[in-house]
């Protein structure tokens, strides 16, 4: 089988028939739109190397530039300069700049941070019709938002953080029903929050935080995937938020004029791992829930009036850094949980009613009259009572109690350290468990170990990375980062401290996926190292303590700047494409790519069920397989390696399988030859048919179903040749040995060294 799939490879190598290499320029008017936004800021630096026959859409990205393309046109735009970058001269106009952006229509990615835009922000923003991410942070800009902005349907993120922005927010965001990030903080917003905000049903996160803003926060229980929450330094109140999400991860209201009780379901938030309500005049006993949540470690309610008796027994979770306490009507003893790990928490009780024989605390008396005074009428039956039964414990049970306070301190560190999550898993259970894999390179495979060296140039170790450092690389996955959410989890784009750019697929272990399984594939994946092969560069574990299992993944890749080869090929004559020679080119590094896959490491790797849309171009327009690693993250963890089993039965399942990929890459070759997506199997059949009907027809019906955009750019032997393969991978006969060589002998192929 090798020697088939090889020969099909080699075949490949015939449709080279130009040498024509140099990718085509984009339109002249994108292209000058590009150099008139580089004379208008003049900042990066890097922004002085454009010239007019700069091929942007060639530019290696930088963390200053990145310009993306996508079908010939300009879909993405990063400019981020230094955040102490000064204001631009006086005379900088913001609406020409703006004029500017609206002429490149396909852009749906727009970054432009910390380059000291000023002015008023125009309503011709609304020009940006396909804009889906709008990120303007660390700027100038002032006056009003526009109400132009609520017209961008398409918008999935909106950051405005960090600029002059005053007046009201613009009603009417209901219209963004695609917005999953609406960040404006750090402005001079003032007024009350609209209503339409409570009708954004897709948003996750929603920072308002340290502007102006007053009035009541309005309902947003149908913001059921709210994840984070950020209100802080505003003047809202005074009730607390209305919220419906379970998903809620950061609640932040500190220092605003919030004065009414928490909330009973706020204890049932079971992924709060921020909690900041500080500086506020909540009221209310305070819910000692709050302090034993699975995932919370960081509370803080200082500054308020919260009432209530803390005991040394009240359960905590283990993961707690920081508890703040301080500055309410608290009473009882501070829980032995909190004091348990002073070397890794802090926890401030300053200012309360608390029995720790330390001057902080104010009398017992001071706490009773605050309370009183806000309305919190004590039961003093309960209290009494209270009181009798110390004094009997005190007297006659002293020791008994004593022991039972251990026994129930003891049983609450117990629960809490068997829920708590560490960033890395001890180093001796990985290792062993990453030892179970039984991986080899091919033994007979002497084309395929000198691909492995030719893939292998460039491309960093495969290593363990630390949490630490992909938050670094990602300023803490931070929403800029973000790429997209799918089916094998968050994608992000980040850079490493020495300058490297990569992607990092972040997603969750379920309990039912065994630790042994998922390390033979991670071993496997760190093998695949191939010039035609997205390569994985490491990866990181986040584990839970109590078993060690495995309780998140973060694969980190190569990041690949070009886009997908679906986004190369266009029928429209007006949009940057591939040439024939390059999409020639393509083919075969697909080709090399799935050889590899299925000859380049024992046990090969199969059925990987590749689209045109997974092959990915880099800086060079070399085509990279990008989704040949992905079943390993699937819920049927199944697809990748294999069991032996009998040699008759793994011989089928193998014979099969390499079926599956090759007529993938048939499929893909007749969409480089017609330029256009086919999705269907019976669409692949249908334009399968007209195909070999062309080939027994003469050169008028074969240019007849090439793309328009390459008609007159390739030879008739060369478009033969290429239909020919397509046909033949799209409906393989592997009994049929003789059919290649014939071929093989009709081509006048000759061997090559890969």
């Amino acid at each position: 089988m090798v020697t088939s799939f090889g020969s099909l490879t080699l075949l490949l190598l015939l449709v080279l028939t130009t040498s024509i290499c140099c990718s085509e320029l984009l339109p002249s008017s994108q292209s000058q739109t590009l150099l008139k936004i580089q004379s208008l800021l003049d900042y990066p630096n890097v922004l002085s190397s454009w010239k007019n026959k700069t091929d942007f859409c060639s530019i290696e990205p930088t963390s200053s530039v990145t310009v993306v393309c996508y079908e010939g046109s300009i879909t993405q735009l990063h400019i981020i300069g230094e955040k102490s970058a000064p204001p631009l001269p006086r005379n900088f106009s913001t609406s020409l700049f703006v004029n500017t952006l609206v002429r490149l229509p396909s852009l749906k990615v727009l970054t432009l941070v910390a380059l000291g835009l000023r002015g008023q922000l125009p309503g011709s923003i609304s020009g940006l019709t396909s804009v889906e991410i709008l990120n303007i942070s660390t700027n100038f800009f002032q006056g009003v938002i526009p109400q132009e902005i609520t017209s961008l349907t398409n918008l999935q993120t909106l950051i405005l953080d960090d600029n002059l922005f005053h007046g009201k927010i613009p009603d009417g965001l209901s219209s963004l029903s695609l917005l999953a990030v609406l960040s404006i903080k750090k402005n001079l917003l003032n007024g009350s929050m609209p209503d339409s905000v409570g009708n954004l049903e897709n948003l996750r996160v929603l920072d308002l935080s340290r502007n102006e803003l007053t009035g009541p926060v309005p309902d947003i229980r149908s913001l059921t995937n709210l994840q984070v929450l950020e209100l802080g330094d505003n003047s809202l109140g005074p009730q607390f938020p209305q919220m419906g999400s379970k998903k809620i991860v950061t609640l932040v209201l500190r220092k605003n004029k919030f004065h009414s009780a928490i909330p009973e379901e706020v204890s049932s938030f079971n992924q709060l791992q921020t909690i900041d309500l500080s500086f506020n005049k909540f009221v209310g006993r305070f819910q000692p829930s709050l302090l034993s949540l699975p995932s919370v470690s960081y509370l803080n309610i200082g500054g308020n009036r919260f009432t209530g008796i803390l005991s040394v027994d009240m359960a905590c979770n283990a993961v707690l850094q920081l508890v703040d306490l301080s500055g309410n009507l608290l009473t009882g003893s501070l829980p032995n949980c909190l004091l348990s790990d002073p070397k890794n928490r802090v926890v401030i009780s300053a200012n309360n009613c608390l029995a720790n024989g330390d001057k902080s605390q104010h009398a017992m008396s001071f706490c009773s009259t605050e309370a009183l005074a806000v309305g919190i009428i004590p039961h003093h039956r309960k209290k009494k009572q209270a009181s009798k039964m110390v004094l009997a414990l005190s007297v006659s049970g002293g020791i008994i109690g004593g022991i039972i306070i251990v026994v129930l301190v003891f049983l609450a560190l117990r629960r809490a350290r068997g829920m708590k999550i560490v960033k890395s898993p001890p180093e001796r259970s990985v290792k062993e468990k990453a030892s179970t894999g039984n991986l080899n390179m091919h033994p007979d495979a002497r084309y395929t170990s000198r691909a492995m060296k030719l893939g292998a140039l460039g491309v960093p170790a495969y290593r363990t990375y630390s949490l630490k450092e992909l938050e670094d690389a990602t300023q803490n996955f931070d929403t800029s980062a973000f790429i997209n959410d799918g089916p094998y989890g968050q994608m992000y784009r980040g850079q490493l401290k020495d300058g490297s750019v990569i992607a990092i697929r972040c997603f969750k272990m379920k309990k039912s996926h065994s630790t042994q399984r998922f390390m033979h594939h991670i071993d496997l994946i760190s093998k695949l190292r191939n010039q035609n092969l997205v390569s994985a560069l490491g990866h990181c574990f986040e584990c839970y303590l109590d078993d060690s299992s495995v309780s998140r993944i973060f694969l980190v890749f190569e990041y690949v700047p070009n886009g997908t080869l679906r986004d190369w090929l266009s029928d429209r004559s007006n949009r940057k494409r591939l040439t024939w020679s390059r999409r020639i080119s393509a083919a075969i590094g697909v080709a090399r790519g799935i050889q590899f896959l299925h000859t380049g490491i024992l046990p090969g790797v199969f059925t990987n069920n590749i689209k045109i849309t997974d092959i990915l171009l880099d800086q060079n327009l070399v085509a990279k397989i990008g989704s040949h690693n992905l079943p390993i993250i699937a819920q049927n963890m199944g697809k990748v390696g294999s069991q032996r089993r009998s040699k008759e039965v793994d011989a089928t399942r193998i014979h099969y399988q390499e079926k599956s990929d090759i007529k993938d890459l048939g499929v893909i070759l007749l969409e480089i030859i017609v330029g256009r997506n086919i999705s269907t199997q019976n669409e692949v059949e249908i334009v399968m048919d007209q195909l070999e009907a062309s080939l027994t027809a003469d050169s008028a019906a074969r240019k007849s179903m090439i793309d328009p955009a390459v008609r007159n750019a390739y030879s008739d032997e060369s478009l033969k040749t290429m239909m020919e393969i397509s046909s033949r991978l799209t409906f393989p006969n592997f009994n049929s040995m003789a059919l290649i060589s014939r071929y093989r002998q009709e081509s006048s192929l000759v061997c090559c060294d890969f």
